[in-house]
């Protein structure tokens, strides 16, 4: 005969938030960690002093609006000016969103609750996305506080501000889907890191060599879409085309808008397949 036993185990009566609210939750967890908060003194030095010194620019625009009534950096050309310290900002901060869960492969405890590797997915690339929004956004608008403030000559920059704003988004969503991508592909961070760093400096060396070996041809047309080999002019094309900024390629224009809007949300798929069929990869083991 069976018998059942009381062994003290009292069934949960509290509020059942969902699966908006895990998501939500590692979105955040997720953000913290990019940004160091909840973790060592070390792990705040990097991400904070990068930040930092995309705001010594901002800083110094700032001045030269007070004393000379001028603005030295365009908002539009803001984040080409400064891709170096983004692309370091994103090869140091990506591996810690990605590789401590396929390391220590608690990846079938996340996803034994109700989340699954699509929201997994989306709840990681929302944090990397928003840390990489504020590292741009914020030097974006601070100058265009202090230009408000100063009170330069003529109406105030407002719609290049704004298109500038959000491309900054677009250069987030683009740069979190494959930083992301290409630093899951490893649980060691240092190799995260490389990864990443190697992938940028090889779009960004190519870019010039490229150009210049099809506009010594006389291919005036195809060394244009060189500048598309960087995600940073890709996305400063996009820019050109829909707010009417001037480009902020060393030499020559872009191609043509639709063409560079294509391969911009062509790229921004790509990168977040990779992600979700790595980590769906990665769940089954």
């Amino acid at each position: 005969m069976s018998e059942i036993y009381d062994i003290g185990y009292r069934h949960y009566d509290g509020a059942r938030l969902g699966r908006g609210y895990s998501t939500r939750a590692l979105a955040v967890h997720s953000l913290r960690g990019i940004f160091g908060l909840g973790r060592t003194a070390r792990s705040k030095i990097m991400p904070f002093a990068l930040a930092t010194i995309m705001l010594l620019p901002a800083v110094v625009n700032i001045a030269a609006m007070a004393l000379a009534q001028q603005r030295i950096i365009a908002y539009s050309g803001f984040a080409v000016i400064m891709q170096a310290v983004v692309a370091i900002f994103l090869a140091s901060q990506a591996p810690t969103v990605v590789a401590p869960d396929l390391r220590h492969r608690v990846l079938p405890l996340y996803l034994s609750r109700p989340v699954s590797i699509a929201e997994y997915v989306g709840a990681k690339v929302a944090a990397m996305t928003v840390a990489l929004f504020v590292l741009v956004a914020l030097p974006l608008t601070l100058m265009y506080t202090g230009e408000l403030v100063v009170d330069l000559p003529g109406p105030p920059a407002t719609g290049e501000y704004a298109g500038a704003v959000v491309m900054a988004l677009v250069l987030a969503v683009l740069l979190s889907a494959f930083g992301l991508a290409l630093a899951s592909f490893t649980p060691r961070r240092g190799l995260g890191v490389a990864s990443v760093i190697v992938v940028y400096l090889l779009s960004f060396a190519s870019v010039p060599l490229v150009y210049e070996s099809l506009r010594s041809t006389g291919n005036e047309s195809g060394a244009a879409w060189a500048w598309l080999m960087n995600p940073f002019w890709l996305v400063d094309s996009v820019q050109s085309w829909l707010f009417g900024t001037p480009p902020h390629a060393f030499e020559g224009d872009y191609p043509s808008g639709p063409a560079s809007a294509a391969i911009l949300v062509i790229l921004i798929g790509a990168g977040l397949a990779a992600l979700a069929l790595r980590y769906r990869k990665a769940a089954a083991r």
